[in-house]
């Protein structure tokens, strides 16, 4: 097993992690669990073209309804906790001779909710 760190910049934000875990695969063939320990984060994979990053925060935010929260914390990061539970903070992505099993456009991103943070994510080898 093996964390990152990973310091998002901005509130919302979409993070190419792809590269960071490729560097600590340690299997030749199997699976990597790809789990960030946050409630206001999820891992996905995403296609990342110019301004797809905002297009997806957009979509997804819209998709969180405009009520009264109850969340007694904080009501105002509510839509974080939503979307992280919805989304998942967790990707398992096969491993064949040591690389990543990706489509041509895929890469694995963290969706970062509500930031700026330092997330830790970690890295499970099967």
């Amino acid at each position: 097993m093996k964390e990152l760190t990973i310091h998002t910049e901005a509130a919302r934000q979409v993070v190419d992690i792809t590269d960071q875990v490729s560097q600590q695969l340690e299997t030749e063939d199997g699976v990597v669990h790809i789990f960030a320990k946050h409630t206001t984060v999820a891992i996905s994979v995403a296609d990342l073209d110019p301004g797809t990053d905002q297009d997806y925060l957009n979509a997804l935010f819209d998709m969180v309804p405009d009520i009264d929260f109850n969340h007694p914390h904080d009501p105002a990061h509510t839509p974080s906790h939503i979307l992280s539970a919805m989304i998942k903070p967790e990707l398992t992505v096969p491993v064949v001779a040591g690389r990543l099993q990706l489509g041509t456009w895929q890469r694995i991103v963290l969706l970062e909710f509500d930031g700026p943070r330092e997330r830790h994510v970690v890295l499970s080898f099967l």
